[in-house]
């Protein structure tokens, strides 16, 4: 089974780019998407017949927003967290499934200034419990755009960023506390080294020069970690300030 997260940075423009050639090539499973920034009714009609379409689309409109398209139809489909603060933004969709539950999480962005920090912390404590929560039934998959780079290895300059957003200590901390709650960060399972980056500013030719961030993820409870094949960063399929990231399960 093969599961990918892609922040695609709106989905009606990335689909005018490679969006269904790529799918084509990648077959996924399960496809996760954040930032779509539209409703079903914007796309949903050009999407491959054999795919099953799940949103959470904001409330504000062109913001935000998750999808889900699966093969399997999940038993059930959950498109919020059930916190009032957190459920406005369409950043959270739940798929249950026979032997786990999908997280697919669009992690909020503490701003340039960190004007966004102090909501991020509450976030990261709430989104835990949630995913806490849920195992307690079966085991979790959760992954998408955490808009952290866990450690240095993570991003291209390190010590340059050490205040900015995506790379405090707190939204670290964040981080590091679902480590420590039992979740396996799935593509450190395989690559251990640094240069492996999913998001690149658009600006100065950061791409060209691999001078980017590792934001996106699949964490896995302790429980499927024997079902883990592979994970993998796609770093050549563009359409987007993201690209793809996956993991296959046995």
């Amino acid at each position: 089974m093969k599961l990918i997260s892609w922040n695609v940075n709106g989905l009606r423009a990335v689909m005018k780019k490679n969006f269904l050639e790529y799918l084509d090539i990648e077959k996924p499973d399960i496809l996760c998407l954040q930032e779509t920034k539209c409703t079903p009714e914007d796309v949903e009609q050009l999407w491959p017949a054999h795919y099953t379409a799940y949103w959470n689309s904001a409330q504000k409109k062109g913001y935000s927003g998750t999808a889900i398209f699966t093969k399997e139809r999940p038993i059930k489909v959950v498109p919020h967290v059930n916190i009032e603060e957190h459920d406005k933004e369409g950043r959270v969709i739940t798929a249950e499934y026979a032997g786990f539950f999908l997280v697919n999480v669009y992690t909020p962005n503490s701003k340039r200034e960190l004007e966004r920090l102090p909501y991020r912390q509450v976030w990261d404590k709430d989104f835990l419990a949630y995913l806490k929560k849920l195992e307690k039934k079966k085991p979790v998959i959760f992954c998408g755009d955490l808009n952290v780079a866990h450690t240095e290895i993570d991003l291209a300059n390190p010590k340059a960023n050490v205040r900015n957003h995506g790379f405090t200590i707190e939204e670290r901390n964040g981080f590091s506390a679902f480590v420590k709650a039992g979740f396996v960060d799935t593509f450190r399972e395989f690559e251990k080294g640094g240069g492996h980056y999913s998001w690149w500013s658009p600006m100065g030719g950061a791409r060209a020069r691999n001078v980017g961030w590792r934001l996106d993820y699949f964490l896995i409870s302790q429980a499927l970690r024997p079902q883990l094949k592979g994970a993998f960063i796609r770093p050549a399929v563009t359409g987007s300030d993201h690209c793809p990231v996956g993991i296959e399960l046995k």
